[in-house]
């Protein structure tokens, strides 16, 4: 793609001085690998270079999901741009412009964040308004706090307020694509600011459609996940409900790689009908011998006065990418509306 735009490009030399230690890198290492081999092997001057890259870049995405891995192709441009482009603010710019079309801009954009602060929010507020809707979701994406793969915004987790002004432009946005990236970005800011989450999502929901209403729900998802009495009563519960736990079937042992089914009743002890978020949560033990609670989710339940609902859920104990399994007890917990009780305990073993 480089050669039919720069003839002078040595491809083979190119190639091998990509390959060279390639093979054992992961995925970000070899794009920045990439990357720094362009800037060897491209004029030395960045406005030239970075002409000739985005002069040879396909079509923009023509849609906003399933478009799989075949946009990493870019992964190396934006690491161009983040690496060697930032003194050069405009022509950094209109790259990533034309980069976000095609995959994303949300980890080159960072580092322009923290070097142009001003300069760069006053181009992503101008960018919120854009026609394409990956322009917009660079907005909100690329100022996460918390954005997964990427360095933390520091200065944002402080003070979130000036991200908050650009997810206000995009609430409403008609795109899911971009609302889930601004419910994403919200989530964010509420592991720094609770209050803040719950100020925001309660002034959203005032006259809030149907589309506004889900976005809050999902900024919200890992607050209730911690039981925070705030964001629960955003959502409709609160204080502790006026339940008990009768009957509960742990299985005593369970084998690693297995699965574990956990049963239990929840009885409504109110002469009132009552509604209860209910989840429970498995203290997995680490390593080192210690424990890490994860929360499951489970189900909204609406109970008549008295009457009693089984729940049920199996967990998978499964080797994953991410979390690795090893022996020990493990304790059970239920969390209805936030507060949680201990329901059990289970072994888990090698086979």
């Amino acid at each position: 793609m480089i050669s039919r735009v720069f003839v002078a490009f040595d491809q083979d030399a190119f190639i091998r001085d990509v390959l060279n230690g390639y093979e054992h890198l992961e995925l970000l290492p070899r794009g920045r690998k990439i990357a720094h081999a362009l800037h060897r092997y491209l004029p030395g001057d960045y406005e030239t270079a970075i002409a000739i890259l985005i002069d040879s870049i396909g079509t923009k995405l023509d849609r906003t999901e399933n478009f799989g891995m075949a946009s990493f192709l870019y992964l190396p441009h934006t690491f161009f741009v983040a690496d060697f482009g930032l003194d050069h603010f405009e022509s950094s710019m209109r790259a990533q412009y034309e980069l976000t079309q095609r995959f994303s801009a949300e980890f080159s954009i960072r580092p322009f964040l923290e070097r142009h602060p001003e300069a760069t929010m006053d181009r992503l507020k101008t960018w919120a308004k854009d026609p394409s809707p990956h322009v917009r979701r660079l907005v909100s994406e690329g100022t996460r706090p918390r954005l997964p793969w990427a360095s933390r915004l520091r200065e944002f987790q402080k003070d979130p307020r000036p991200v908050l002004a650009l997810l206000e432009l995009l609430k409403d946005d008609p795109e899911l694509y971009v609302r889930r990236s601004v419910a994403n970005n919200l989530n964010d800011i509420g592991k720094d600011h609770p209050s803040l989450l719950v100020e925001t999502a309660s002034r959203w929901l005032i006259d809030a459609t149907d589309e506004r209403r889900w976005l809050v729900h999902h900024a919200l998802r890992s607050a209730v996940k911690r039981g925070e009495p705030g964001a629960l009563a955003v959502i409709g519960f609160v204080g502790d409900a006026k339940v008990s736990v009768g009957l509960c079937i742990i299985p005593k042992h369970v084998v690693i790689g297995g699965t574990a089914t956990i049963t239990f009743d929840i009885t409504n002890t109110d002469s009132r009908q009552q509604r209860a978020l209910v989840d429970f949560r498995i203290h997995f033990i680490k390593a080192n011998g210690s424990s890490s609670p994860k929360v499951f989710k489970l189900k909204i339940v609406n109970l008549n006065p008295r009457e009693t609902v089984r729940l049920s859920k199996t967990v998978s104990l499964a080797e994953m990418t991410t979390r690795k399994h090893y022996p020990g007890t493990h304790q059970v917990d239920v969390i209805i509306n936030g507060t949680a009780q201990v329901l059990g305990k289970f072994e888990l073993e090698y086979d």
